[in-house]
């Protein structure tokens, strides 16, 4: 009887453990923001910028898979902080139907936008089913761009004295990096936007030294404890989150994406990451 008594405890308390962690996963860590803070050490940087804050946002994600009011408290958060700079690294929308372009525009009602400067890119997702879809690519662009968005597509643009060069998306249908990084000037005080970190490995830098900030991977959302992510969408598993040293000059930065496909997250929180921006002597 004891032994009976034993076991049973035992699974119950099993499916209770289960049970609670998965409300958690579900209702609690898709939407327990992190504010992550790391320097930025860049290269060139004018003296006038030393100090000042940027801020990156990536994989918004607005859609109906969740509730998109976690995103507009979320800018709202990020606005207190009172940025100078912001980047956004794509995926603003999770494409179903035109519906996604009334979401995203009450969304960016309250984009969070930088003093001196605001830019982004688009993700695999703003180009609609399949990647294929020029026109939700153009309509998304438009949108945010009316909300102080600068999309770079390909293309770079100097925000008060910090250059950000923005790579249209690996997978979408505008991927066409040497067309700005062969223009690459290492004199300016340069910073690379790129959604998909598999570009990293790609021979289009043209020796480019300084940071990559990307997002697309989430962190894999369900991270258990000591162990890697048990689902990745890069073909190199190393590019998972947060700072990795390329070992040639380049700082890769994967953000773990605000929003999420599916609100499941488990030991990998939403991110908003705020960098402190250094002179690299």
């Amino acid at each position: 009887m004891k032994r009976r008594k034993f076991i049973k405890k035992t699974i119950y308390g099993t499916l209770g453990a289960s049970f609670l962690g998965g409300i958690y996963s579900w209702q609690v860590e898709p939407y327990w923001l992190e504010f992550v803070e790391k320097k930025m050490p860049i290269k060139n940087l004018p003296e006038n910028l030393i100090g000042k804050t940027l801020i990156q946002i990536s994989d918004i994600h607005v859609g109906n898979k969740f509730n998109y009011q976690y995103i507009i408290d979320s800018f709202k958060k990020a606005q207190k902080l009172n940025p100078d700079f912001v980047v956004y690294t794509g995926d603003f929308v999770s494409y179903d139907t035109n519906e996604q372009f009334a979401q995203l525009k009450e969304v960016f009602k309250y984009s969070v936008t930088g003093k001196l400067g605001t830019a982004g890119v688009l993700g695999n997702h703003d180009y609609g089913h399949d990647w294929v879809q020029q026109n939700v690519a153009n309509k998304i662009t438009s949108i945010v761009q009316s909300a102080g968005v600068k999309i770079l597509s390909n293309a770079e643009f100097n925000f008060n004295g910090l250059n950000i060069i923005g790579l249209d998306d690996f997978w979408g249908l505008n991927f066409n990096p040497k067309k700005i990084m062969d223009k690459y000037n290492s004199e300016n005080a340069n910073l690379v936007l790129c959604h998909n970190p598999d570009v990293c490995d790609l021979d289009v830098w043209n020796n480019y030294k300084g940071w990559i900030l990307a997002g697309h991977t989430h962190g894999g959302q369900v991270k258990p404890p000591f162990l890697n992510p048990l689902i990745l969408p890069v073909k190199n598993k190393k590019y998972n989150a947060g700072e990795i040293n390329l070992n040639d000059g380049r700082t890769l930065y994967i953000n773990r994406a605000l929003g999420c496909l599916i609100p499941v997250r488990f030991n990998v929180r939403p991110e908003i990451t705020v960098f402190k921006l250094e002179k690299l002597s």
